[in-house]
């Protein structure tokens, strides 16, 4: 059933995307009067799953989940059509509308897809608000129990507070900017210290598939006390939270761990937290440092009411959502933006995180969540646009390259030359698909 979800949330995702992108060219190019000879979900590669005539336009949906495609008359594009440019220009074709038109129906794609992001963005902030943890409400430092972490200098109790000489706000804003920082400012023990990161940083953490690297410190939760459990009649209850063994503090997760290699073999009383009550109870630790009992995640919901930490949710009015959804999608390209820089600089490594399908597949949950879907469909969105953007002739981007070296020289390309070009684009862009879901199969077995 997970599964099912899972791949639901994928391919609805998929889908709309790509229609919305490739609308964004067929709008234009109907506006200028261009022939689209086909309009695609997906590739019909031999056969397709449904196809149907409307006029001038083949309307279908292929077999092949890879992307979409409309096929413009008169265009060197993906279905290297040569036999249509041997001939001569037609005024309906796409080679034969002015300059200016022909780089608004390339760019009407990757324009769609912005659009898309920030009317995600705007509903999103209208309708859920916004629900985040200020730095300054988390008490008592950071949960950074990661080899890489720990080792760069970072360590359990730490508090982020700045990256590369940028003030931190969120604690939701900390993860990334960590992994693509440099100068880490640190508040440990009252005291604000810089952390060099080193420039393989994100390599490491990759290498070591390590993830989650930066949590809240959380309660240590009872989920259950088994039967089998030589604490069954302490009084524990599903629940409680342990704030104290013995003499020992144990407010958060892990201070537990220490506490019982301590007390490791000994009776004591613990101090658990239970409907707002302080309550104690006897507890024996066995040998090998162990409570017998099974402990559980906790809500945000929980965290506030336990006291442990203070979240805000700041709600918008309609027309206040608007600002809020184009910083949004701003803040995201920028983001993406930085990635993708990193991806393409081999000494940080991070072109060994680039993952294919089954990595965008499983940043959706197992669970349904209208909210999770959206937010992560205006991601992919974003991502979709960035990508097209790139100037391979194969993408959006390499057919804008083109088109502003004629509009600025007055020199159009020949038709050789793009086809050359073209299958130039198509041998990368192959060749960057591979490489990315190739990545996604050897971490499926080596990782």
């Amino acid at each position: 059933m997970d599964f099912v979800i899972k791949i639901s949330q994928f391919l609805m995702s998929l889908s709309l995307l790509i229609v919305l992108h490739e609308l964004g060219h067929f709008i234009p190019a109907k506006l200028f009067k261009t022939r689209v000879e086909k309009f695609y979900l997906f590739f019909d590669v031999k056969f397709s799953l449904f196809k149907k005539k409307v006029g001038e336009t083949v309307y279908g949906i292929g077999w092949l989940p890879l992307g979409g495609y409309v096929k413009i008359s008169g265009m060197i594009d993906e279905s290297m059509d040569t036999e249509q440019m041997q001939a001569e220009p037609q005024p309906w074709e796409f080679r034969s509308k002015p300059a200016w038109q022909r780089l608004i129906i390339m760019l009407g794609g990757v324009t769609v897809n912005f659009i898309l992001s920030v009317l995600i963005y705007i509903g999103m902030s209208y309708y859920y608000g916004e629900k985040y943890l200020p730095i300054e409400n988390i008490p008592d430092g950071l949960f950074i129990e990661n080899v890489t972490a720990n080792e760069a200098g970072l360590k359990t109790g730490d508090l982020i507070v700045a990256v590369d000489g940028e003030k931190i706000n969120r604690y939701s804003e900390i993860p990334e900017k960590v992994l693509f920082g440099k100068n880490i400012t640190i508040k440990r023990q009252g005291r604000d210290s810089i952390i060099n990161m080193p420039e393989d940083f994100l390599a490491q953490m990759i290498d070591g598939n390590q993830r989650g690297f930066i949590n809240l410190r959380l309660p240590f939760v009872i989920a259950k006390v088994p039967d089998t459990s030589f604490n069954k009649n302490s009084g524990l209850r599903k629940g409680d939270v342990i704030v104290r063994l013995g003499n020992i503090e144990t407010k958060y997760i892990d201070q537990v761990l220490p506490a019982l290699d301590v007390l490791k073999g000994q009776e004591v009383t613990a101090s658990v937290l239970r409907e707002g009550s302080n309550i104690s109870v006897p507890l024996k630790i066995s040998d090998d440092a162990k409570l017998g009992i099974v402990y559980g995640s906790i809500t945000e919901d929980n965290l506030e009411q336990l006291g442990y930490y203070q979240f805000e949710t700041k709600k918008y009015g309609f027309f206040e959502a608007f600002p809020v959804g184009i910083k949004k999608t701003g803040d995201r390209i920028s983001s993406y933006i930085t990635q993708f820089k990193a991806i393409f600089t081999p000494s940080t490594g991070a072109y060994k995180g680039v993952g294919g399908f089954y990595a965008i597949f499983n940043i959706f949950p197992a669970t349904w969540s209208w909210e999770v879907f959206w937010g992560i469909t205006a991601f992919l969105s974003i991502m979709l646009g960035v990508l097209n953007l790139l100037p391979i002739p194969a993408l959006d981007g390499g057919h804008v390259m083109f088109l502003l070296y004629e509009m600025i020289s007055g020199r159009k390309p020949g038709d050789k030359f793009m086809e050359y070009a073209q299958m130039v684009g198509f041998f990368i862009l192959i060749a960057l698909v591979l490489f990315a879901n190739g990545n996604d199969i050897y971490k499926a077995i080596f990782g």
